[in-house]
């Protein structure tokens, strides 16, 4: 570690104060102490990273900044006057602004009538709608402020959020997993877009587990573990490997890739077209791909290029493909719901873990019953001692952050409950497995337990397709890789011929003249062999 940056506190008399300064900050609830005696200081025109493992008490602490927690003991002090901020109206009539990793919207609103609700009332609808266009269109954030926001998808849904932070001209930005959806081009483009409003004097705190991104964008790091504050650090002046120290106490595994020793065909999708279901949806328009027993096939794109549609269609939730346009096993799959295809080995991990991976309110053992139901007698009773136990199980298995089997969904960090969904369908030791954002706001140490998984699930002869948005993640554990863009796929590209520059330029549809090259090199090299000859 480090030492502290200088610019983290007034360097004399005549310095600035600090645009936000939290002092011994404790929040204990019933079962955790979320934040024991935290302190934190960030100057105006600072980009500031929090950065911890999954329950660390980073969202904690954020939202106790951001009025919507109440903190037990300390105090927050905002341009050097203490204040007690008691509510998000409150923050953001400082020049307070959050981006929650888990989204605010009324999905029966627009993306306008949403934004509008956390704006000044003095603004008309039709002058937000105008502004958002503006903003989204600045930003590179494509978004159609009309469109309801249940027809988004969660990447769409995130950029809504940002937008909306943005529009309040914010003195206080918090980010929390910003570029999660985006791509590598457009991660660029938001980093300008951040150092500009530092440059400008907005102060930004920022909370990702992507390290190389903290190393490159942040100025200051403060590193929380199990609550406190275990170090603040220049990032620039660190390593991937040094700040996962600082966080985790450890490096986090390196992940064993094996040679792939591919089996029989387990997905085939062929000729799989199909018009959207809503006026905002994406067509999809004649996939062909397909995944084999021991391999990791990965699908890359921007949010709402048609993932959802294909996930949905994929998992089930969606029967109006034709029947063998979908082949699961040797089966024809298109017509058949979620449990038939489960019975044919499908297991299926959705990128909402609220929701739809796990209903809030329910406890992890119940939480159990939406997939599996080997703790059900044939009687129908639930074998509840059976289902705890196998809760308890998973919960060691996979180092889940929680309070035991009977802890509600909604308790759970991001990540935890992610550790515990995914392993839950690697559980039931499937023949394929379908994962969309694995390792979604995960630390570095769960994403690195959850990859481990997936790898170990494929060597074990499982056929796995990975849905994602993360290129690092899909270069990191896939053996082909597609893309999808606007409703279309394209060709498969082996992980070792692949480019993040290239994945990236395909993730904007642009693969035809790629395709194209290839064909033609590959013509060009039979034409020479059949002269040499």
């Amino acid at each position: 570690m480090s030492s502290p940056p200088t610019s983290s506190a007034p360097d004399g008399p005549g310095a600035r104060p600090p645009r936000l300064q939290l002092v011994g900050i404790t929040k204990r609830y019933p079962a955790v102490v979320a934040n024991s005696g935290v302190s934190l200081t960030v100057l105006p025109g600072e980009i500031h990273a929090v950065l911890g493992e999954n329950g660390a008490g980073k969202s904690t602490l954020m939202k106790i900044i951001y009025g919507s927690v109440k903190p037990d003991e300390g105090s927050v002090h905002f341009n050097g006057q203490a204040v007690q901020v008691r509510n998000p109206q409150e923050a953001r009539a400082l020049g307070i602004a959050m981006v929650f990793q888990h989204f605010s919207l009324f999905d029966t609103l627009t993306v306008a009538e949403n934004v509008w609700l956390g704006l000044d009332k003095s603004l008309t609808l039709p002058e937000v709608t105008q502004r958002i266009t503006a903003k989204a269109a600045e930003y590179g954030l494509d978004i159609d402020p009309l469109r309801p926001v249940h027809t988004l998808s969660v990447g769409e849904m995130q950029r809504v959020e940002i937008i909306r932070a943005l529009l309040t001209n914010p003195k206080v930005l918090i980010l929390d997993e910003p570029t999660s959806v985006l791509t590598p081009q457009a991660v660029e483009k938001l980093f300008v877009v951040l150092r500009k409003l530092a440059s400008e004097g907005c102060s930004i705190l920022y909370i990702s587990h992507k390290l190389h991104e903290i190393r490159a964008l942040c100025t200051a790091c403060t590193v929380l573990r199990g609550g406190r504050v275990t170090g603040v650090c220049n990032p620039a002046e660190e390593s991937n490997a040094s700040l996962s120290r600082l966080m985790i106490g450890a490096e986090p595994p390196a992940l064993t890739h094996r040679a792939v020793q591919t089996g029989a065909t387990v997905l085939r999708v062929q000729g799989l077209s199909l018009p959207r279901a809503d006026q905002f949806g994406v067509d999809l328009v004649d996939l062909q791909f397909e995944v084999k027993a021991g391999e990791v096939v990965g699908i890359a794109g921007v949010s709402g290029n048609g993932q959802k549609e294909l996930l949905y269609v994929l998992s089930g939730e969606d029967t109006r493909a034709e029947a063998a346009s979908i082949r699961v096993a040797g089966q024809d799959a298109g017509r058949m719901g979620p449990g038939q295809r489960r019975a044919l080995g499908l297991h299926f991990v959705p990128e909402e873990r609220l929701g739809r991976g796990a209903v809030p309110t329910m406890g992890l053992a119940h939480n159990l019953l939406l997939t599996r139901t080997n703790s059900v007698a044939g009687s129908g009773w639930i074998k509840v001692g059976a289902l705890e136990a196998h809760a308890k199980a998973l919960i060691e298995r996979f180092n889940v952050k929680a309070g035991g089997p009977h802890s509600a969904a909604r308790s759970l960090s991001g990540g935890n409950l992610q550790k515990f969904i995914v392993g839950r369908e690697i559980d039931a030791n499937p023949k394929l497995l379908i994962v969309s954002q694995p390792t979604w706001g995960v630390d570095v140490g769960a994403a690195a337990q959850i990859r481990g998984s997936i790898l170990a699930l494929r060597d074990a002869g499982c056929a796995v397709l990975v849905v994602s948005e993360e290129l690092d993640e899909l270069f990191e554990i896939c053996d082909r890789l597609h893309v999808v863009a606007k409703g279309h796929l394209s060709p498969s590209v082996p992980r070792a011929d692949a480019t993040v520059e290239q994945i990236g330029e395909w993730m904007s549809g642009l693969w035809h003249a790629d395709v194209q090259a290839h064909l033609s090199r590959q013509a060009h090299a039979s034409g020479a062999e059949v002269q040499h000859a």
